[in-house]
């Protein structure tokens, strides 16, 4: 696991953007503390920070040119299959300097061009340079598990693991408004739009080829296998399918306990973490095992269910138990690392265990992705329950006034209830589009757009906002099913809210994570099924929890599950109050910055500190995160990162 940068430059204008490369690479140190290094021929500069997970030696160190001279690759990832590629490769003939997977990925480029990316079973965001042909090359894996940004003007190309490598390499800071605006509603800015004009996110199973004369090909080169006719083809009876699930999944696990450093896996004591721990286990004697627990949370806690799996299958168990003044001590540390607005609060939780983590082991396994592919979030029964009503649904969209009136709050048991129910009857009302929007948001457009300001609300490019909203709904139809959601989710939250959360806070502490449930033979796998095997009625998930019931303490199926949410509510009312009222959301501060209006952030306030708080706090979360990531990044007298490279960015 590592950082990657680089630079390909069309102009002479564009070659003297190569003396950033030394900061752009400084910029990423968390993602690969064990070495650098540089490479830099005529138009092109690639850059490289490393993690050694394999082959510890200088031989795994990058950049890495073949034998030749001619080809020379930088690569973030891991690939999971590359010793069954490298046999085949010396059965030809090849032979290797390195144990890694980097020489692998360099040979099959080498041997069998651009196609050989559908070999690869693994992670990775990665750019070869061809000497000779004067030509970059430039791919994402399948799922968007690892990041990839790319800058493009007419003087050059630029891509980095990380925005902030970016930001050294001299990208103008120059705000997308129609970005803004969908991450005032989720949170988080979907693909291929970024925080920045100019910056987009290669979107996953991509890539991009770069000419000498500025020309790009771009091209998908995987799409997840979803065909409607096919499923309902389905031959496979349901047992049998829980069968070829168990089977997938051991390869998948089995594929990544490969390492030459200390390895373990995450156990939160749900599902899918106690899944993948139990599959580990039975390859790995006394796997290394890590939660964490909440002692002021004790509803959220999940300790004990850990606990249960962690001795049901042998595992050297470590549990880090937080209080909330704990996760607190971190909070800037994760707004400080973040170099673009990103606001799933779990992140915080998702920091704390990669950096309590890390100090045990460089490399863990985690059970992420398996709500978005098996229907395992609220929101599948709810789609379910939509496309199937009862009496008892019906009886929910009956009282949609009464919903509207009533006190909501994510706090509180009843007022939880009650934002349910609303947002079930708005979603039964809706077209299916629509809901998933609906649902897939906190804030919906109007809301979002009247939180800006006058100037900032002309500056979004609605045209723009609208056609990237339908785009990311292209997959849902007024004929389709559920799967159709899932797949929307694969391609929606999968990449730019979960995966991205993983990625960020697991690299800022120098720590690898490897999701099996994200191995493309089990994604694949999976939109072969049909929507029964999911999810019905009864429960979320059901294939999932079926097909490993046998392996799983009984316990875990009988209690609901709580996830956690971090107490933002409290700390908001508490220990950050002076940030809210008198910096980051003060009336003066928001009104010389321009971005918000006063009126519409003061309204917020007052919805703060009320007895009836709503969903308010994700909202002042989002724009806390904001304000702070502006003051870092937009603002060069605040930004100490700007302050290092302020020969790109002049006050």
């Amino acid at each position: 696991m590592c950082g990657i940068t680089g630079l390909f430059a069309f102009s002479d204008s564009g070659r003297s953007s190569l003396a950033g490369l030394q900061a752009s690479t400084d910029a990423i140190v968390s993602r690969g503390p064990d070495s650098q290094g540089h490479f830099v021929y005529d138009q092109c500069g690639l850059g490289f920070r490393r993690l050694a997970i394999l082959d510890l030696s200088a031989d795994g160190n990058q950049p890495m040119t073949d034998e030749s001279g001619r080809y020379t690759i930088v690569f973030n990832g891991e690939i999971f299959n590359f010793r069954e590629l490298r046999a085949k490769l010396q059965k030809k003939g090849y032979t290797f300097k390195s144990h890694t997977d980097t020489e692998v990925i360099l040979k099959l480029y080498i041997t069998e061009g651009r196609g050989f990316l559908k070999k690869l079973n693994g992670f990775f965001g990665l750019a070869i340079f061809d000497k000779e042909e004067n030509t970059l090359f430039i791919a994402r894996d399948r799922m968007g598990v690892k990041p990839l940004l790319v800058y493009r003007d007419e003087d050059k190309l630029m891509f980095a693991s990380e925005m902030k490598s970016l930001l050294a390499l001299g990208v103008p800071r120059k705000l997308d408004y129609a970005a803004l605006s969908h991450y005032l509603q989720l949170n988080y800015i979907p693909g291929p739009a970024t925080i920045f004009k100019g910056v987009k996110k290669l979107l996953p199973g991509h890539y991009l080829f770069i000419k000498a004369d500025g020309k790009v090909v771009r091209k998908r080169w995987y799409k997840i296998p979803y065909d409607p006719k096919k499923v309902a083809k389905n031959k496979l009876s349901y047992e049998q399918q829980q069968a070829k699930l168990v089977e997938l999944m051991d390869a998948s696990v089995a594929r990544r306990l490969v390492a030459d450093v200390p390895l373990g896996s995450f156990l939160s004591g749900g599902i899918d973490s106690s899944v993948v721990t139990a599959l580990a286990a039975k390859h790995t004697p006394h796997l290394n095992t890590f939660s964490i627990g909440f002692k002021d949370e004790p509803f959220f806690d999940e300790t004990k269910y850990a606990n249960l799996v962690a001795k049901m299958h042998k595992t050297e168990h470590t549990v880090f138990s937080l209080t909330n003044n704990d996760i607190y001590e971190h909070l800037f540390d994760v707004l400080d690392y973040l170099d673009e607005p990103f606001a799933d609060s779990s992140a915080l939780a998702v920091y704390i265990l990669s950096k309590r983590t890390r100090e045990k082991v460089t490399v863990a396994l985690s059970g992420d992705g398996a709500d978005e592919m098996f229907a395992g979030y609220n929101k599948h029964m709810g789609e379910w329950q939509v496309r199937h009503p009862d009496w008892k649904a019906e009886a929910v969209t009956g009282l949609n006034l009464l919903w509207d009136a009533l006190p909501k709050s994510r706090n509180s048991f009843l007022g939880n209830k009650v934002r349910q129910f609303q947002r079930f009857s708005r979603g039964m009302l809706a077209g299916p589009k629509d809901r998933y929007w609906d649902w897939a948001t906190f804030v919906n457009e109007k809301d979002a757009r009247n939180l800006l300001s006058p100037d900032a609300r002309r500056k979004v490019n609605k045209k723009l906002a609208d056609k990237r909203r339908k785009d990311i709904l292209e997959d849902i139809h007024a004929d389709g099913d559920l799967n159709e959601v899932l797949l929307t989710d694969m391609h929606l939250v999968l990449p730019y809210d979960m995966n991205a959360k993983v990625d960020l806070m697991s690299m800022a502490n120098s720590l690898e994570v490897r999701s099996p449930f994200l191995d493309y033979n089990v994604v694949n796998f999976a939109f072969s099924l049909p929507v029964e095997s999911k999810v019905n009625a009864q429960i979320k998930k059901r294939i999932v929890q079926d097909a490993f019931r046998p392996m799983l303490p009984e316990e875990l199926y009988k209690r609901p599950k709580h996830g956690f949410e971090v107490p933002l509510l409290k700390w908001f009312r508490n220990e950050l109050r002076p940030l809210i009222e008198d910096d980051l959301l003060s009336d003066g501060f928001v009104e010389a910055q321009g971005i918000f209006s006063v009126d519409a952030v003061r309204a917020l306030k007052q919805q703060l500190f009320s007895r009836n708080p709503g969903d308010v706090h994700a909202r002042i979360w989002a724009l806390i995160v904001f304000q702070h990531w502006w003051k870092r990044h937009m603002n060069p007298v605040k930004s100490t990162l700007q302050a290092s490279s302020a020969q790109h960015f002049p006050s």
